[in-house]
């Protein structure tokens, strides 16, 4: 979503405002035109514009493209649960400084909590951020276990050809996966001339797939499997690799795969590339409580019918610290943040998060436009001291029932 600068105020107003009517339009697209952005680098966005923009992301073509990810006819059911004893957490003070648009935590499947802010309820979808990388990874499983990925081990040109005689044909999908390319990147979201900001912007080799084009030319700064180094644009390949392994879009497989069987409730959709297909490090869109049934899924074993979609013992070892990143008892497994209590989370920037504690049967939602920016550490602190507050509630709670 990082690409060049346009004029859209006028043409979002007249193209879709002007056809359609003003007050035909939902209330998220109708905020979205108030505020519109003057060019799509969401990094560089006002509050009031990311407020707007991130509950309507695909809502204007002009802005951004997507594809849908249709849900099921039967959803799983959240059924309410008592309601959390008292927090170490001030809920509302929490809410409030987090900028939340929601928050639901969900114990032993049922809902202890949900808010919602930002003018923001549950029939809305927020834009996921990062938290697809997570969702990116389950899919990398399931094409596994389908057979349309032979191994983890797998050089990364054996599915994507045009990789062939760059950097990456010593890379590995199990390295794409855990960050340790040992490729050059620079992911630093304040910075116009980093590789997140301007990797979008790149102008392909005739065809040749964008991403593919522009990472490709990057050199390798250390060996292979070394180094821990985060880098949207390599999640980004493993969604073009899936989708080359599958032959299908990313859409329709986790459609197929997850979004129906895990029974979400509304249809999702995922914002498309300059060239057209889904942006696989980024930017599902959809609703906060599909987002916790995702979590509910994965805490279930990623299991439909009673079966995994995933290879034995594939799961376990995506959510389990497969290498260090420099911060004492956190990790970093398949696309996921790990923790040294077994608890694990997705992360997206701007307060997008769902984290998930198999040993408590919990899993929190939440999603968030934080004041302090893409990725400001005190708001994310904040964040797992709430996490924290809510583990030890419910210890407590435990403790006294027994």
């Amino acid at each position: 979503m990082r690409v060049r600068k346009i004029l859209f105020a006028a043409l979002a107003v007249d193209v879709v405002a002007g056809a359609a009517g003003w007050f035909s339009l939902d209330k998220e697209t109708r905020g979205l035109l108030k505020a519109i952005p003057t060019n799509r680098d969401v990094l560089f966005w006002s509050q009031s514009q990311r407020d707007a923009a991130f509950r309507a992301l695909d809502r204007l073509p002009v802005l951004a493209k997507a594809r849908t990810i249709p849900a099921g006819g039967t959803p799983r059911p959240l059924p309410p649960g008592p309601p959390l004893p008292t927090l170490s957490v001030d809920v509302d003070a929490f809410m409030a400084s987090q900028r939340n648009a929601a928050l639901i935590v969900v114990h032993d499947g049922k809902v202890r909590l949900e808010r919602y802010g930002l003018d923001f309820d549950a029939g809305g979808r927020w834009t996921s951020f990062s938290v697809a990388k997570s969702i990116t990874s389950t899919l990398v499983g399931a094409a596994i276990a389908d057979g349309h990925i032979k191994s983890m081990d797998d050089k990364v040109s054996v599915y994507i050809p045009q990789m062939k005689g760059s950097a990456y044909d010593d890379v590995s999908l199990r390295q794409l996966l855990t960050m340790t390319s040992g490729i050059r990147w620079n992911e630093d979201y304040g910075d116009p001339n980093s590789d997140v900001a301007r990797f979008n912007n790149h102008q392909p080799e005739e065809g040749v797939e964008a991403l593919v084009s522009y990472l490709r030319k990057l050199p390798r700064e250390v060996p292979a499997g070394t180094r821990w180094l985060y880098s949207t644009g390599e999640t980004n390949l493993v969604g073009i690799l899936v989708a080359q392994a599958v032959g299908r879009p990313l859409s329709d497989y986790l459609s197929e795969k997850i979004w129906r069987p895990a029974g979400m409730e509304q249809s999702a959709t995922w914002i498309l590339s300059r060239t057209g297909r889904e942006i696989s490090g980024c930017c599902i869109q959809a609703a906060t409580r599909d987002y916790a049934r995702f979590g509910l899924f994965i805490l279930d074993g990623a299991r439909v019918n009673g079966a995994s979609i995933v290879p034995e013992g594939w799961l376990a070892e995506a959510t389990t610290e497969r290498v260090g990143i420099g911060q004492p008892g956190r990790g970093y497994g398949y696309q996921w943040w790990t923790f040294a209590d077994g608890s694990f989370s997705a992360r997206g920037i701007f307060g997008q998060g769902i984290f998930i504690d198999p040993k408590r049967k919990l899993v929190i939602a939440s999603n968030a436009n934080w004041a302090g920016g893409a990725s400001h550490k005190p708001t994310s602190e904040e964040r797992q001291a709430f996490y924290r507050a809510v583990q030890q509630a419910l210890d407590s709670e435990a403790g006294k029932g027994q």
